[in-house]
């Protein structure tokens, strides 16, 4: 029988696996939490933006610089860490910095660690907004990325695109290799993967994980688990109908759309025709001859003295 283990090896056992477990989890920061992406209020414009050396909207340079590895603002390390010595002695503002980041834009502090791994393992190295292309240097806002394909966003179109990201590019929820319901979904392809197109041989599965998708590695996740839609088309096969002349559909669409544009046509015209006949008919009724009259002699009686149009002059007054 195996030995009964201790409470002190149970202990250490435990001690061991919650350090594996934060081990792990430094590498795995939110995009949202990591210094680079910072939130920062500009000291003369007082604009939130993202950490940035020089403000983007002034750009002027902050008092207290944030370093985009490890997020603190004053230098108190006494060891041999620090690039430029400085014992016994805090370093704070542009006394603390070591470099520019040039990816994320933001402080990089002259801690040797610092200056050596976050130029390699900079999260917004290649952070390019997915919807409108824009790079860190092109915006003020912060980068995001998105909670279905995982794609960086800037912080005017996180929203928006997350709305609309759970939509398949086909139009039914069928695997795109056979004809069975797909189960797995891949949010980047927007693509349904049955249990045996999923599988592939150039991405490997890990285990305890979603296989992978088969055409960009991205990790699959499961359809029922998704408020998932399908693609609508605004024409097209959709609305054609059953009784369509042409294959798909699309005879239909555009014979409705060309009889809409001529009823409306006709309907302008008539109220045009209508418009000319009334006016046809006032003419020949001679009102306008009476009107006239009526009017000359209304303004006949009425005197405005004498005006320029007269012949009136101020040097033409009669003297006293």
């Amino acid at each position: 029988m195996p030995k009964k283990k201790t409470g002190a090896r149970k202990k250490a056992e435990n001690r061991r696996e919650r350090e594996k477990q934060i081990r792990a989890s430094r590498a795995n920061i939110d995009l949202a939490k990591h210094p680079c992406n910072a939130s920062m209020e500009c000291d003369k414009c007082q604009r939130r933006q993202k950490n940035r050396a020089f403000c983007y909207f002034c750009n002027s340079v902050q008092k207290l610089p944030i370093c985009a590895q490890c997020g603190k603002t004053k230098c108190m390390m006494k060891s041999s860490d620090c690039v430029i010595k400085h014992a016994g002695v805090y370093s704070t503002g542009l006394a603390m910095v070591g470099a520019i980041c040039d990816f994320c834009e933001a402080w990089v502090c002259h801690g040797r660690k610092c200056l050596s791994t976050h130029a390699c393992i900079c999260p917004l190295a290649d952070a390019e907004c997915i919807e409108c292309e824009r790079s860190v240097w092109d915006h003020g806002g912060r980068m995001f990325a998105c909670s279905f394909c995982h794609n960086f966003l800037c912080e005017d179109d996180q929203f928006e695109h997350q709305a609309s990201c759970q939509v398949l590019e086909a139009e039914t929820f069928k695997c795109v290799s056979c004809n069975r319901l797909g189960q797995h979904s891949c949010l980047r392809c927007k693509a349904c993967f049955c249990d045996d197109h999923v599988r592939s041989k150039v991405f490997k599965q890990e285990k305890g994980k979603e296989p992978p998708c088969p055409k960009c590695g991205h990790e699959t996740q499961q359809t029922k688990d998704l408020s998932m839609s399908t693609r609508s088309l605004k024409f097209g096969r959709q609305t054609g109908g059953e009784d369509a002349d042409g294959a798909s559909g699309y005879d239909a669409y555009w014979k409705n759309l060309s009889s809409s544009k001529a009823g409306d046509a006709g309907d302008h015209d008539d109220e045009y025709d209508e418009y000319e006949a009334e006016e046809d008919d006032e003419d020949e009724d001679g009102g306008g001859k009476d009107s006239d009259t009526e009017t000359t002699d209304v303004f006949s009686n009425l005197s405005l003295g004498r005006t320029y149009a007269s012949g009136y002059a101020h040097y033409e007054e009669p003297e006293d």
